[in-house]
This record gives structure tokens, sequence and C-alpha cells, in this order.
């Protein structure tokens, strides 16, 4: 549709947009937790949204994606998780290749790193909507599993990732 010359339908979306952003910052009531000496700070994985809400998390059959290093994967696991920094391997002394922005994301594979605060070593492979540094990989890394709503990890049905 175009917007007439009175501005009138593009101020009408702005409005909608607006009370858009408004609803979803009223569901945004979790606090941020504060940063761990590794510099981990998403939620613990034992932690549970306070609406008592289903999450979101299942596998994706014949949802192909290829990543910059040459690796082709046929799946992917669609779940809910925290925005966060992408790591050029499982460590939190890697370089942040990423930023994952969504909430709700895609992830290819897992792995096994560095501890994080959900309490084991699974980290999963994904891309972010921002590249960081290493702009040759365009934002693919990992992320430590406690910044996913999985119940398990890693996740049942989910490859782990072709490296070790």
């Amino acid at each position: 549709m175009r917007a007439a010359r009175n501005g009138a339908p593009r101020r009408a979306r702005a409005g909608a947009v607006a009370a858009a952003l408004a609803a979803t910052a009223a569901l945004s009531v979790t606090p941020a937790p504060a940063a761990s000496a590794t510099g981990d700070t998403a939620r613990p994985a034992s932690a549970a949204p306070s609406s008592g809400a289903a999450r979101t998390c299942y596998i994706r059959e014949r949802s192909p994606h290829a990543d910059t290093l040459g690796n082709f994967f046929t799946k992917d696991l669609y779940c809910e998780n925290a925005a966060g920094q992408l790591y050029g391997r499982a460590a939190f002394l890697a370089p942040v290749t990423g930023l994952l922005k969504t909430t709700t994301s895609w992830f290819v594979c897992w792995t096994l790193g560095d501890p994080h605060q959900g309490g084991n070593s699974v980290w999963y492979y994904t891309q972010g909507q921002e590249t960081v540094q290493i702009p040759s990989v365009l934002g693919w890394g990992s992320i430590p599993a406690n910044y996913l709503w999985t119940d398990q990890d890693p996740y049942p049905g989910l490859p782990r990732c072709p490296w070790r």
C-alpha cells in the first residue's frame, strides 16, 4: 500500500510498531544476570521462566546450512535462547566472531568446550546476525548451552559438530 501524501498511514504504522515494541518490552521481565569471571552472562540452564509457559525447542529435519569452513549441515535445532556472543571455538578466551541477537534461533550442531554456568561443557554452533571479529567466518561461532532453553544438553537428535 502506498503512503498517502499526508503521512497518516505512515504514522499509523509507526504507532503500531511502537505499541508492539512496548508489548514486547513488557514481556521481558527477567533481569540480566551478572557476568561471571569467564564473561558468561546468560541465565543458568536450571533457571525457568517465571511465566511457566512452554518453551520452543525442537529439531527441524531437511533444514540445510553451510558454514564458511566448508561444513554442511542437514538439520538444525530451532530453539528459544538468550542473545549473546558467539566464539570462534567453544572457549571464552576465543575471538568473538559474531553476535546472536535473536531470541529464537537455529543451531546446527553441538560440541564440548569450556565449562559454563549451565553446569556442563556443551556449546552450540550457529551463525549470528552480526559479524564481530574474523569477518571471513560471517558470524559463525559457538555459544554456551546455558543460553538456550533446552531441557537436556546436548539436545537429543542434534549431531555433534564434525570437529573435536
